[in-house]
Order: structure tokens, then C-alpha cells, then sequence
């Protein structure tokens, strides 16, 4: 089995930035995409960022221009650089990997908790 292990989250005033990052336990072989989601109190988990293996990005539209995604497919990793922070940012953030011809993925992890709050 493969876990995903988030990091970096934390308290940030409205205008912040935080760096998260996500790790693999085993090294994931054929990995086809990286990506964030989020979810927020009532809400359902949402797509924030994704990067193929082509190096093709995709946003979603309230994180365009303040949130990049980062990753190395080598090593299994991947980070959200979020800058700009607002408070509706305000969630726990899951990552998430696939990997083969038939697009396997990793359990959700426990995800990391980021409030941007004065």
C-alpha cells in the first residue's frame, strides 16, 4: 500500500503565503498526475491544482495567479506554493497521486489544516 503524507499547513494572516508539500511512502512508479484538493466545513473536496507527467498545469479559477504546483515525479513528491492567501483559502488540503495505465490512486491521506485568519 501506498500512503500520502501532508505537511505545511498551519495559521497565516490574509495576504500570506505557506509552501505545502506531499510524500509518498514507497516511491510510485508510472506516475501519470499530481494534484491538491481541498475541502472546507460543508463543502464537498474540491480540485485546486494538478500537474500531469507532460508537465501540463491546471488551476482552478480562485487560485490562478496566486497558487503553483510543483512536483518530482522521480521522487514521488509534490507541492503547492500559496501566496495571496485569503480566508476563504481557509481548509484542510489532501494530496493526491495516480499512477499506470489505469490510473490507480493512493488512499486519501489526513491532509494538513491552513487558516488564514487575522
Amino acid at each position: 500500500q501506498v500512503q500520502l503524507v501532508e505537511s505545511g499547513g498551519g495559521l497565516v494572516q490574509p495576504g500570506g503565503s505557506l509552501r505545502l508539500s506531499c510524500a509518498a511512502s514507497k516511491t510510485i512508479s508510472r506516475l501519470v498526475s499530481m494534484a491538491w484538493y481541498r475541502q472546507a466545513p460543508g463543502k464537498e473536496r474540491e480540485l485546486v491544482a494538478i500537474m500531469t507527467g507532460g508537465g501540463s498545469t491546471n488551476y482552478a479559477d480562485s487560485v490562478k495567479g496566486r497558487f503553483t504546483i510543483s512536483g518530482d515525479y522521480a521522487k514521488s513528491t509534490v507541492d503547492l506554493q500559496m501566496n495571496s492567501l485569503k480566508p476563504e483559502d481557509t481548509a484542510v488540503y489532501y494530496c493526491r497521486m495516480r499512477w499506470g495505465q489505469l490510473g490507480l490512486g493512493a488512499d486519501w491521506g489526513q491532509g494538513t489544516q491552513v487558516t488564514v485568519s487575522s
